[in-house]
């Protein structure tokens, strides 16, 4: 692992802004894994506000909340549409179908996009219990696509984007975490001191499905993009 230490989200987003468009400049972007969530919300501004073209580039989402359709304003559909499709287009995009109950289908047909797609760069962010996507604590390094069920703490998370945590869906469609190792460079961005436990357990403790993150220890090009306070537990 590479680790930056950065001041806050807009530095961090234009070292993630440097390393995509150095990547794109060298042809060696052509699939662009994403996440959803606030902590990447800065370093979609930094791209959206360049002159990077995307038009040969898919993209496939990591997640989405099963039980919400795509034109909900709550689906993670409609938070890249909202943050960079509408933006910045792209060859076509994938994302998880929240819509489709029958989810052995909707996980061997997203399985089958991965394995069409292989992802030269994904981006991820961390939960305060070390989830990456939606795979939470437990989860098995060798998981692809999976109905996964959210723990409590990521539907009191979650919910302060929902009127009521009653709202909050129950279970995602994510890809596994074996699926998200198989990228051929991840970014991790993190930010802020309730993070520095996990980003501490990412980097520095023995791998563990307790924490789901630490998986990364074993990939052989991951990037990781911490303020101070995420950092601010870390001893080496």
């Amino acid at each position: 692992m590479k680790i930056h230490i950065v001041k806050d989200n807009i530095e961090g987003a234009e070292l993630g802004y440097s390393i995509i468009k150095e990547a794109l400049e060298n042809k060696s972007l052509n699939v662009f894994g994403l996440a959803t969530g606030s902590t990447p919300i800065s370093f979609y501004d930094r791209l959206t506000a360049s002159d990077l073209d995307f038009t040969d580039v898919v993209s496939v989402n990591l997640d989405e909340y099963i039980g919400i359709g795509a034109d909900h304003d709550q689906s993670y559909h409609y938070f890249m549409n909202e943050h960079l499709f509408a933006k910045k287009p792209f060859k076509v995009n994938h994302l998880p179908n929240g819509l489709e109950t029958d989810a052995q289908k909707e996980c061997d047909r997203y399985d089958a996009i991965i394995a069409s797609n292989p992802i030269d760069i994904q981006i991820l962010g961390i939960g305060e219990n070390g989830h990456i996507g939606f795979n939470e604590p437990g989860a098995s390094f060798d998981s692809t696509t999976e109905k996964v069920s959210l723990t409590e703490s990521t539907i009191q998370a979650n919910s302060r984007n929902f009127d009521s945590i009653d709202d909050v869906p129950r279970f995602a469609y994510s890809m596994g975490i074996k699926s998200i190792m198989s990228a051929k460079k991840i970014i991790l961005f993190a930010y802020g001191e309730k993070k520095a436990d996990a980003i501490k357990g990412m980097i520095e403790d023995t791998p563990t499905t307790d924490l789901p993150a630490s998986a990364l220890q074993n990939h052989q090009d991951v990037i990781v993009i911490v303020d101070e306070a995420a950092a601010s537990k870390l001893t080496k």
